[in-house]
């Protein structure tokens, strides 16, 4: 099959065993793997300064939050919606300088918001590094995952994951202690190591082919043609679970204000979700090897449900809450890994492509909805709101038991001339 042609029935895989699906995550992974996993961190971490700060910036702007979460879903929608036309550029242009640019980007931009005067400026500020971050996540996740080579990419997708997800969880304590220590300018001292891995990570990453340049990433007619079917699936399932993610994340920190709680305390809430969510990375990454994917995604998007309604409910700060933040992190999380190895392996051509669309197009579409769960905040309390919209992650439940993923339950075998990876991780 000629790259760029695909058909629906071409995506299938081939003969999966549990041995093959049991190898060492140690062999599957190499240094390649590490650094990307170490740029995702660094990455993300940036991504993560926001929320613990809104409470911040809804008094230096006088700011409701509404237009609070606004601002959040500008990052988030600024960090998605523009991941599929990046990714293409990167399957037909070569991934090494997005993953970079994305890098650097993510960090410079996202270390100023402290300085921001005004609304607008901080918006600029956010949307430059939200595509920071959309630059850098298709093709990162596509060089580490290599889902064409078959199984073992759950336990590589798994570690890129979780150094996203370690990222993730570390940023809104770095956000919180450097504005603390220095004031709401000094979070611009954060971006110094973005400028350090702007100039090492050149000599560590996975070298491509020179073929892989001249390869042209998936044709639209046959993205839609999956889009329509197991791809669209797996992109529901991930808009669902990104929905409970960023309304947790955008509402808790105003949550913990308004019940009197500090700044620290908020930061302490997202952080315990965070460190669930690194936990679910690895999980999910390693399970999407060795079980049935669709029983997998199931189970976890059930029991994300109560788990997010105890983390919510409970005092936040106590033991209990934090127990259960860390839960509702780490079912959220265990979700990503299998559904962009599904999509990977869906377009094996394109597969940074593949990943922008269960990553960046489905977090797009979760997260405006996040301006819904904001103005409901507004009418009813932050509280409530979060607990009413938390049912919509059933809406995976379903997605999950649809026939269209029948074939895609397993690992795909490894395919002679289509290995996505382009060079030794």
């Amino acid at each position: 099959m000629g790259r760029g042609h695909y058909r629906e029935e071409d995506a299938a895989p081939s003969t999966w065993t549990p041995a093959a699906a049991a190898r060492p995550a140690a062999a599957a992974v190499g240094g390649g793997a590490v650094a990307l996993a170490l740029a995702h961190a660094l990455t993300d971490s940036y991504s993560a300064f926001l929320h613990p700060l809104l409470p911040r910036v809804m008094d230096k702007l006088g700011l409701s939050i509404t237009l609070a979460a606004t601002l959040a879903t500008t990052l988030f929608l600024a960090s998605s919606l523009t991941q599929p036309l990046l990714a293409w550029l990167a399957d037909r242009y070569g991934r090494r300088p997005f993953v970079i640019g994305g890098v650097l980007a993510s960090g410079v931009f996202l270390s100023l918001i402290g300085i921001a005067p005004n609304f607008a400026v901080l918006t600029v500020l956010l949307v430059l590094g939200g595509m920071g971050s959309a630059a850098f996540h298709p093709p990162g996740a596509s060089m580490a995952a290599r889902a064409a080579e078959g199984p073992g990419s759950g336990a590589r997708m798994s570690v890129f994951s979780f150094g996203g997800a370690a990222g993730y969880a570390v940023g809104p304590l770095v956000a919180v202690g450097l504005v603390s220590a220095f004031g709401f300018g000094g979070l611009a001292f954060a971006m110094a190591p973005a400028l350090l891995a702007a100039l090492v990570l050149p000599a560590l990453l996975p070298v491509e082919s020179p073929a892989h340049a001249a390869a042209p990433p998936p044709r639209p007619a046959a993205v839609l043609r999956l889009l329509a079917g197991p791809l669209g699936v797996v992109f529901g399932i991930s808009a669902a679970a990104t929905f409970l993610q960023r309304s947790f994340q955008t509402m808790m920190p105003i949550v913990v204000a308004q019940a009197g709680g500090s700044e620290a305390e908020g930061a302490l809430v997202l952080t315990a979700y965070l460190v669930g969510q690194a936990a679910g990375s690895l999980s999910g990454g390693v399970l999407a090897d060795r079980v049935d994917r669709r029983a997998l995604l199931c189970a976890l998007t059930l029991g994300s449900l109560p788990a997010h309604v105890l983390a919510i409910s409970l005092a936040p700060g106590s033991p209990a809450g934090l127990a259960a933040a860390a839960a509702a992190g780490l079912l959220n999380m265990a979700v990503v890994p299998p559904v962009v190895i599904m999509a990977q392996e869906m377009l094996p051509g394109g597969a940074a492509f593949g990943s922008s669309i269960a990553m960046g197009l489905a977090w797009a579409t979760g997260s405006v909805f996040v301006l819904g769960t904001g103005a409901l905040g507004d009418a009813v309390g932050p509280r409530t709101a979060a607990l009413v919209v938390m049912p919509a992650i059933l809406i995976g439940t379903a997605l999950a038991l649809h026939p269209a993923l029948r074939d895609h339950r397993r690992p795909v075998a490894r395919s002679g001339g289509e290995n996505d990876a382009a060079g030794p991780a």
